[in-house]
């Protein structure tokens, strides 16, 4: 007589890990055979009733190897009776489940990975490198930190309120600002990624680097010598974007920076030059340039060319007063390193500088990925092409976050990634992106949501706008700093607000309150219509509202 029990094994994340695990059952005495499922994360062993073999000693055999066993069924069975195929559904708790699987760590990742099992599937999570993606380690993160430093820098050193307050010359000591980032950086990172996977049993975190092998099976490279492969029922691509490389001649030849690079160093450059108008590359030639870089920006056009030109003309004028030179309609024909100098041959003659920093977007992670095995199609750019509910070409396939066509934000990759797990489960709801907020972190800030006029005559819509200088901003007044606008764009029939752009400081605080109101259809007279608190740079918002009838000169302070 036998008995077969059923362990769930926590801890496998591969067909090698079964493997092992396997092994060390059938090494327990009286243990007679063993069956070990990673996709299911299971062991059925069979052993003799009358051994001395039971779930303890069973589980120290694979907490030896670091897994853990738990007891999900032990029954009798009779001499030669068939052992039911692993996956049938009888077996453990969850073996039946959807099995999802999510390519990646960041925003996007982390969204669906979470919802995937609030809605009931088992998931496993692939990640090739460091766990939680760009925004927490690389980017949105530590970039806000270094950026937050040197408007500290900068604020010390000069403010309207000199006169009164004294100014003072601050030492930056970038190794310990450097330090102190990374700290924040790590504490988020274990706290909102790793520490979040570690008390998520329903998710197996596999580390290794994912290629389609077919559309129902992934090939991963743990180390150059061990690949496993991985079943999956339905598969999330967040793999992210990387840095994005200019075809300039002599470029790859020197040690220029990324935006990973630079918000890496420990130094500050004399003379930095950055090639690109991204929206990383302006808030970090910002940041250097108040940290105590001479700054030159060389962009392709204009700074900020896709949107309202009032814009540019704003964050250009408030760079000229910072002393960070921006060249306009400029590229680098050639880049040279030569005795510690960069070298740039532009149309305006030659640019010489310490250190170069190269931000000219970002590229899909998704070349290494074979996706042609899983007929998910990508565009002229690498982006994976997926419609409002983040299906891929494949059915059962899905995309979402920086390596797909939509915005690069963090906050609309964790939308998609938490839509994609709802659809992948059963659902069907779509991400509407028709009131998404963006800010940039520039001082003054850049914040939009919706319509530009240019954009929106482009859609067919008549528009009316109003454009409100921050002179007429009590808070504004109040800090002594009326740099920059704000502009409404109303529908021109109904006066239904459909789009704001503004520059201001802290311009992004107020332009969610922006999006509120488009996404509610208020019309600009609703809006001015609403109680807002005094003294806030929200307000502006009210009273940009009201000059599409009031002389907003004539009211006094606060009237409604």
């Amino acid at each position: 007589m036998t008995q077969t029990i059923l362990l769930h094994i926590e801890g496998m994340t591969c067909g090698s890990c079964a493997a092992h695990v396997r092994q060390a059952l059938e090494s327990v005495p009286g243990v007679r055979t063993v069956s070990v499922s990673f996709p299911d994360r299971q062991a059925e062993i069979e052993v003799n009733v009358n051994s001395n073999v039971d779930v303890n000693s069973l589980s120290e055999a694979v907490s030896g190897l670091g897994y853990r066993a738990q007891l999900v069924q032990a029954r009798p069975l009779r001499e030669n009776t068939l052992r039911r195929p692993v996956g049938e559904p009888e077996h453990a708790q969850g073996a039946s489940k959807l099995h999802v699987v999510v390519i990646g760590s960041g925003g996007a990742a982390m969204g669906a990975a979470l919802k995937a099992v609030e809605q009931g599937a088992r998931v496993t999570l692939i990640e090739r490198s460091v766990l939680g993606g760009t925004c927490v380690n690389v980017g949105c993160v530590p970039s806000k930190i270094m950026i937050r430093a040197a408007h500290i820098a900068h604020q010390r050193r000069t403010s309207p309120f000199d006169g009164g307050v004294s100014a003072a010359s601050p030492k930056i000591q970038r190794e310990r600002l450097l330090a102190q980032q990374q700290g924040r950086v790590d504490e988020l990172r274990l706290a909102k990624y790793e520490g979040i996977l570690a008390r998520t049993p329903a998710i197996t975190v596999l580390r290794g680097e994912a290629r389609f092998k077919d559309a129902h099976t992934l090939a991963v490279a743990i180390t150059e010598n061990d690949l496993c492969e991985v079943s999956f029922d339905r598969c999330l691509i967040a793999t992210g974007a990387s840095p994005a490389i200019p075809p300039i001649p002599g470029l790859k030849d020197t040690p220029f920076w990324t935006s990973t690079d630079a918000l890496a160093t420990d130094m500050i450059p004399e003379r930095l030059a950055v090639i690109g108008s991204s929206v990383v590359a302006v808030e970090l030639a910002q940041a250097f340039a108040r940290l105590g870089s001479q700054v030159t920006i060389l962009a392709r056009n204009k700074l900020f060319f896709r949107e309202d030109p009032a814009i540019s003309e704003a964050v250009s004028a408030a760079f000229l007063d910072e002393g960070i030179e921006v060249l306009e309609r400029t590229q680098a024909s050639r880049v040279t390193h030569l005795d510690g100098e960069f070298l740039l041959t532009t149309v305006r003659g030659e640019l010489r500088v310490d250190q170069l920093l190269v931000a000219t977007g970002r590229t899909p992670n998704t070349r290494t990925l074979n996706l042609d095995a899983a007929d998910v199609a990508v565009n002229a750019q690498g982006a994976i092409v997926i419609d409002k509910g983040m299906r891929t070409s494949a059915p059962h396939i899905y995309a979402a976050g920086d390596c797909t066509d939509q915005p690069q934000f963090v906050y609309v990759a964790a939308a998609a990634g938490t839509r994609a797990a709802i659809n992948m489960t059963g659902g069907d709801v779509a991400l509407d992106l028709t009131a998404m907020p963006a800010v940039v972190f520039t001082d003054p800030q850049v914040a939009t949501v919706g319509y530009s006029e240019a954009q929106a005559h482009h859609d067919g819509i008549e528009t009316t706008s109003r454009t409100l200088t921050l002179d007429n901003v009590p808070r504004a007044l109040a800090n002594f700093d009326t740099r920059g606008f704000i502009k409404l764009v109303a529908e021109a029939h109904s006066g239904r607000l459909i789009g704001v752009q503004a520059v201001a400081p802290e311009a992004g605080e107020l332009i969610q309150t922006a999006a509120i109101a488009i996404r509610a259809r208020m019309t600009v007279h609703e809006l001015a219509d609403q109680l807002f608190p005094y003294l806030t740079m929200v307000e502006g918002l009210k009273l940009a509202a009201q000059t599409f009838t009031k002389d907003v000169t004539q009211l006094s302070c606060c009237a409604g």
